[in-house]
């Protein structure tokens, strides 16, 4: 409890009921609910003047919605007052939304229905503050091949897949395909802490903030393809 008293959480949604509500949970977890928003503008501002650890982020909103007001904020690559990447988790009402897939293209570290359990909730909280992702990459490939719809003239070109060993592509090219640290570690024959290593690493080389990011970089860059996983090779 003790680390959660210093973790801040901003709270951007158009409206009052989930805002307060979303609040008192939060607040009763011990975190620190920081501000809140009830468009992007007023979102974008709060965050640049009290640096949060995590923005909760609606889609919806009058105005500068959610979609708009995240990808300009992560654009800024903004930092906590401790120096850390701020996350952004999105809110939706709507599970699989194409605006979420946008969303995570901009650098959002996850979305939750607004529906949310309490427990779920601060659980996502803590998750992203320490840096993970919230979606499993399953979850994100179905994202991504609903969404993403890679053809030869739309794939993106990412320069710095070339810094990436051979190893590292195997993982990334795994990892794409849904497979947990654990699952990667069988796969591959290698120990966990290997594992993790190198999905450390390949964030580090292609400028990701999570593995969400690295999956959806996966399939834009023809890495993998929707309804076909990279197998691990013999």
């Amino acid at each position: 409890m003790t680390t959660d008293v210093r973790l801040r959480v901003m709270i951007a949604d158009d409206q009052a009921l989930v805002r307060s509500g979303f609040s008192m949970i939060l607040e009763a977890a011990g975190f620190d609910v920081v501000g809140e928003a009830a468009d992007g503008e007023a979102a974008l501002s709060m965050t640049r003047r009290l640096r949060p650890d995590v923005v909760l982020m609606d889609i919806r909103m009058p105005g500068t919605d959610g979609l708009q007001a995240t990808r300009r904020l992560l654009a800024e690559r903004p930092r906590t007052t401790a120096g850390e990447p701020i996350r952004v988790i999105i809110l939706t009402t709507f599970d699989l939304d194409e605006y979420v897939y946008a969303a995570l293209v901009a650098g959002a570290s996850g979305f939750l229905l607004k529906d949310v359990t309490p427990d779920h909730l601060v659980h996502a909280v803590r998750l992203v503050r320490a840096g993970d992702a919230l979606l499993a990459p399953t979850i994100t490939r179905r994202l991504v091949e609903r969404f993403a719809c890679p053809g030869a003239g739309k794939r993106v070109v990412h320069s710095d897949l070339a810094a990436l060993t051979a190893r590292e592509r195997e993982v990334l090219e795994l990892l794409a395909g849904g497979l947990s640290n654990s699952e990667l570690a069988a796969a591959l024959h290698l120990g966990e802490a290997t594992v993790k290593t190198h999905v450390a690493r390949i964030l580090a080389k292609l400028n990701l903030r999570d593995r969400v990011q690295a999956v959806v970089l996966a399939y834009e860059a023809g890495l993998v393809t929707p309804g076909r996983a990279a197998a691990p090779q013999s």
